[in-house]
């Protein structure tokens, strides 16, 4: 079983955050650090710690991160000029909470998606 996570205790509302939305499946509340104007993390309820650990029996979760995402979006009001969806894995992904998370980005232009090393 996945270690608990600063997420855990989000999710269990141990400890505060601008939660924007919440079900059975997904919670997604406003990153503490944000990187764009408008910048929410959507991550599943029960601990998944990377990408590479997902199971078949986990789909159900992830399809409502996008869909709660779209959802998030339009009521942010970028859905029109558009936002980026980001998952990082591990380390070199840029991985900092080994709890699986969306990043919903978006509200300027956002720029290319990666940038080359000079």
């Amino acid at each position: 079983m996945a270690e608990e996570t600063i997420f855990s205790k989000i999710i269990r509302r141990e400890i505060p955050a601008d939660i924007l939305y919440q079900d059975d499946l997904v919670t997604a509340f406003r990153d503490i650090a944000p990187k764009a104007p408008t910048h929410i993390l959507i991550i599943p309820n029960h601990v998944i710690s990377t990408t590479n650990d997902v199971k078949a029996s986990d789909e159900k979760a992830l399809g409502r991160m996008i869909t709660v995402a779209a959802k998030l979006a339009d009521e942010a009001g970028i859905a029109q000029d558009g936002y980026r969806l980001i998952m990082n894995c591990n380390k070199h992904g840029g991985q900092e909470v080994y709890h699986i998370h969306m990043h919903l980005v978006g509200g300027e232009p956002l720029g290319p998606m990666l940038y080359q090393n000079s």
